[in-house]
């Protein structure tokens, strides 16, 4: 940096004139040297003196200018009046410190310069009065913190969005860039109402869905009210969130947003054992009961609703969804003995429930023997459903019969641990009057205290077994042209009447509707007094074959899918090089709903291997009737073998026929032994054809 001139001459005069300063009065005290400084020196003094008497500014600088050529006469004249150099060499020390003195201040160089003052001789400026700022909406003198003034700030620059003011910004602990704010209406007694999610987002650069508004209720020594308004802005926490969110979260963005709207996440349980995810929830009271779309839960879940891993249990305002590794309606639960008895109460274990639950069904009910009402396609698991049925009666001590409408193999193998079996409508007919004369019978017959009860199997001292009556394939039976009507007509008292006799009738077929041959009371005592198992439905049939079971539409499951197994990967793969398909593995036999309450729950029944023999699951005796049944069956003309041709009169008087075919007896249209109505039915009557034929046969025409 450079010196000016005067400056640098300045210092050099100092530095020449304070040894000469020191040593002229001590080595010629009368040198002329010192006449030149005792002069200047009293240059100095007039100098002060014209300086005190002028009355322009500037006294005190131009005293200072002149104050070491005084300081030198003084030096000078001390030292010529002391001994020698003076105590301590006084005369060269103060030589030295009027010289540094000089250099320090250079009165004569600095106050020479032009536009520079010292401040020691610079007039104070006279106060002015500034013109006071203009008040900020943003930036009220409340004494708030600098973060809050900062966000006021960066808020004003953004035009007050919303036209509200920051009364607080509340930074958010563990975050960089979230924050709360409290806004209120920038104009009293006004609403706040252009402020939006967008505004918020573009004032503070971030996205939407980063910005959430609440409203601000009043609390004790702050409004409250529409001039108020609550802001979150998160985008720190939502980038987490989307990376790495916690259950509770995860729940909320993915299911209670859609699937299951407004459920609230409890708790995730993992049973590592039986491979499946528990999730827990529950919505609140006031939304009553849980609406859950199962489709898009499963999406929601990453799995497929056909797949048949997800399975969804409501219990009041609860919510269970289960999500198995692999779909438990694709394995094989084996039957054993042990599942097949029934326990006290009546109940044993038919499958397994898509939730993992063990699916009952029951012998009895506190009305009486139970019914049963089986309901599969072709294929669908039908007879195995029906032996496990026919184990478990078997398995409690009851009479066990058995008609089926045609021939098989699977049905056969059961009727060897019945007491009796049989294939044909006529068999079925024959049955089916043998069950209604024993209902008569069984009314008849004392106790052990000598009164007559209906049947309950607490109560002790019954005379009788439980009789279990199972038929297969009833619907093709019913639509016999010589024993249909009469079938019908006989399965119905049965079912209304049979429970309280410990007669229960087990009716197996494709289909419940009553345009296919059900009578609706038929329908309604079965489903009234039986747990329905349906397989393998249609899935065209299925809202009207549960609306028939008396199933709202809104408790109507969706069908079950094709197979339960996971599409093969790699279809991509095959297509580019020709390759065909794998074949769909076919694994839904024995899959269904078991329609115990309001709501069906799908299951996968038991497994009985036909195969292996059936002697582990049956007991090692078969139940019979009493012998007192026996006499009067036998004494009605019911108790024969059933497999025989019709017997003469069995279904009415011989016709009088004149190609004297004698021994072809009259079938249909007869009265049963022991009196009744007729066979011939109103409700038998499905379609104007054969209304039209009823009506001529009244009419003789």
């Amino acid at each position: 940096m450079s010196v000016p001139r005067s400056v640098a001459l300045e210092r050099t005069l100092y530095t020449l004139a304070a040894p000469v300063l020191a040593a002229a009065p001590n080595l010629s005290p009368d040198s002329p040297v010192n006449t030149v400084v005792q002069l200047a020196g009293a240059a100095g003094i007039g100098g002060w003196v014209l300086a005190h008497k002028s009355d322009e500014p500037g006294t005190g600088r131009k005293i200072l200018r002149w104050s070491p050529l005084v300081a030198a006469a003084a030096i000078d004249v001390a030292a010529r009046h002391t001994i020698g150099w003076g105590p301590w060499c006084m005369d060269a020390l103060l030589a030295a410190g009027w010289a540094a003195a000089g250099l320090l201040v250079m009165p004569f160089s600095r106050h020479t310069r032009r536009r520079h003052r010292p401040a020691l001789a610079a007039p104070a400026p006279a106060p002015q009065l500034q013109p006071a700022p203009e008040p900020s909406l943003a930036q009220p003198d409340d004494g708030a913190d600098q973060f809050t003034q900062q966000v006021r700030w960066l808020w004003e620059n953004r035009g007050l969005p919303g036209r509200t003011i920051v009364v607080k910004a509340t930074p958010h602990d563990g975050t960089r860039h979230d924050l709360s704010l409290l806004l209120r209406a920038s104009e009293a007694g006004r609403p706040i109402s252009g402020l939006t999610e967008e505004v918020v987002a573009a004032a503070f650069g971030v996205d939407v869905t980063d910005v959430h508004i609440k409203e601000v209720v009043r609390q004790y020594g702050r409004e409250g009210g529409p001039g108020w308004k609550e802001v979150h802005v998160t985008p720190d926490a939502n980038e987490r969130r989307r990376k790495a969110p916690t259950a509770h979260e995860w729940w909320a963005d993915r299911i209670a947003s859609g699937p299951v709207p407004g459920s609230q996440f409890v708790k995730e349980v993992r049973d590592h054992a039986r491979r499946v995810t528990h999730y827990i929830a529950q919505v609140p009271d006031e939304m009553g009961e849980p609406r859950v779309n199962q489709h898009t839960l499963a999406a929601a879940l990453k799995t497929k609703y056909d797949e048949g891993r997800l399975f969804v249990t409501v219990d009041g305002s609860q919510i269970l969804v289960s999500l198995w590794d692999s779909s438990p309606l694709a394995q094989v639960f084996p039957a054993t003995r042990e599942l097949l008895t029934p326990d006290k109460d009546g109940r044993w274990v038919t499958g397994y429930l898509g939730n993992g639950q063990p699916a009952r069904n029951r012998v009895y009910t506190d009305r009486g023997a139970a019914h049963g009402l089986f309901v599969a396609p072709s294929g669908g698991g039908k007879t195995q459903l029906m032996g496990l049925h026919v184990a478990a009666d078997a398995l409690f001590g009851a009479v066990v019969w058995l008609a089926a409408e045609a021939p098989d193999e699977k049905a056969a193998t059961l009727g060897g641990y019945t007491d009796r079996y049989g294939v044909g409508a006529l068999y079925m007919i024959r049955l089916l009057r043998t069950l209604d004369a024993l209902m008569e019978i069984r009314g008849e017959m004392p106790w052990e205290d000598g009164r007559v009860y209906d049947w309950d199997p607490n109560l002790p001292g019954c005379p009788y077994r439980m009789l279990s009556a199972y038929l297969d394939e009833f619907l093709s039976a019913a639509r016999n042209g010589d024993y249909g009507a009469e079938i019908m007509d006989l399965a119905e008292r049965v079912s209304v009447k049979g429970r309280k006799y410990g007669i229960g009738i087990k009716v197996a077929g494709q289909s419940i509707f009553v345009q296919d041959g059900f009578t609706q009371l038929l329908c309604e005592n079965l489903r009234e007094n039986c747990i329905p198992v349906v397989l393998k439905v249609a899935p065209k049939k299925v809202a009207g074959m549960f609306k028939d079971l008396g199933i709202s539409p809104e408790n109507t499951p969706d069908p079950l899918p094709r197979s339960f197994s996971p599409d093969e990967a790699g279809r991509i793969e095959r297509v580019m090089r020709g390759e065909p398909e794998p074949p769909a593995s076919s694994n839904t036999g024995g899959a269904g709903w078991i329609v115990e309450a309001k709501q069906p729950e799908v299951l996968r029944t038991l497994f009985m291997d036909f195969k292996a023999g059936l002697d582990d699951y049956f007991p090692d005796t078969i139940a019979t009737l009493t012998d007192h049944e026996i006499r009067e069956l036998e004494a009605r003309g019911l108790w024969f073998d059933w497999t025989e041709p019709p017997r003469p009169g069995e279904f009415g008087p011989e016709p009088d026929d004149e190609d004297g075919d004698d021994d072809a007896p009259k079938k249909g249209g007869g009265k049963r032994r022991g009196g009744g109505k007729s066979a011939a039915r109103r409700d038998a009557v499905t379609s104007p054809r054969q209304a039209l034929e009823a009506i001529k046969n009244l009419s003789g025409v």
